[in-house]
């Protein structure tokens, strides 16, 4: 199986057309999209139209879950981010909110032997952002390889084998970059963010796992910044939305 690993959209079609263009002729079998879908951006009908087309496996996110609180008047605290929430949900049909509802937290392939998770591989919203946090992930889940999103930094952390027990290992892929697992490693892997990179680079993150071969790659991608600072500005969402995306912050 070759995966097309998307997450943390965040309602931004123009970065996903980019990556779904830059993706195609390196050919994939298997769509997963591993959570927040929604949240942030201008752009969620075109969004959630186009993963359904690609009749991609979802994961439900933080973001998607504010989202559906909000619908079920819940989490009505005021923010930038619930603005955004708001905003969205004034566009989307029954239909968008019952096929987000149908949104798993967290998934076991067995064909690929992975979970694909938002958070880490046993929580929606804590966050693998350190070697940390990754050891506590690997010390409360045992299984052998984990997809997940949340950070928006495309990265890798795996364990190692010493006399002392487990290391755990970190590399960033902040310009892309790929990785071949182990066999004995356990490994979460993370593709970062196709709509709102925080890690310096504006560029959209995304990834291709090969399972026969075990190799992860991922791909930076540039899209039109500025069209979609101009739709943010246009639907009148606050304009931090728009002018981070041009840091990757």
């Amino acid at each position: 199986m070759r995966v097309l690993l998307l997450s943390d959209i965040h309602a931004n079609f123009t970065a996903l057309e980019a990556v779904l263009s830059d993706a195609q002729p390196r050919k994939f079998s298997h769509v997963v999209h591993l959570g927040d879908a929604v949240g942030y951006g201008p752009h969620p009908r075109e969004v959630l139209s186009a993963l359904r087309n690609l009749e991609a496996v979802c994961v439900m996110g933080n973001h998607d879950r504010m989202l559906l609180d909000r619908a079920d008047g819940l989490n009505m605290r005021v923010s930038i981010v619930s603005q955004a929430l708001s905003w969205q949900l004034e566009r989307l049909s029954e239909r968008d909110l019952a096929w987000i509802r149908s949104w798993r937290d967290g998934i076991d392939d067995p064909d690929t032997g992975a979970r694909y998770r938002h958070g880490t591989p046993l929580s929606l919203d804590d966050y693998a952002d350190s070697v940390t946090a990754a050891r506590e992930a690997f010390a409360g889940w045992h299984g052998r390889l984990a997809f997940v999103g949340h950070t928006h930094h495309p990265a890798v952390y795996a364990t190692l084998n010493a006399p002392v027990g487990e290391w755990v290992k970190h590399q960033a892929f902040v310009q892309g970059g790929s990785y071949m697992v182990p066999p004995s490693a356990r490994v979460i892997l993370n593709p970062g963010s196709v709509g709102q990179p925080r890690d310096g680079n504006p560029q959209a993150s995304y990834a291709i796992y090969d399972s026969a071969r075990g190799h992860f790659q991922v791909f930076r991608v540039d899209y039109d910044v500025a069209q979609v600072q101009a739709d943010v500005q246009q639907a009148g969402l606050p304009e931090v939305l728009g002018s981070r995306l041009l840091l990757g912050k």
